[in-house]
């Protein structure tokens, strides 16, 4: 009996490897390296989303103008 619960089985030509919680830190560069890293990757992707996403903002305001506009009586006189 004398094996602990996470080693009943065994299987073969599989390796596993782990790291105690307590030897790693849950942040290490978190300053240093992470948001130098998120403006780096936003920087390169701004150009490809934002134009896209400005269009559509654009129809959709000009076709809710539109739309307010047509629901008027009488638009010529409301001018």
């Amino acid at each position: 009996m004398g094996m602990h619960f996470g080693n009943l089985a065994k299987i073969r030509h599989v390796v596993t490897y782990s790291i105690s919680p307590f030897e790693q830190r849950a942040f290490p560069n978190y300053f240093a390296k992470g948001i130098p890293n998120v403006w780096r990757r936003f920087r390169s992707s701004v150009f490809k989303i934002a134009p896209p996403m400005i269009l559509m903002y654009l129809t959709y305001t000009w076709g809710n103008s539109v739309h307010e506009q047509s629901k008027k009586k009488g638009a010529v006189a409301h001018e």
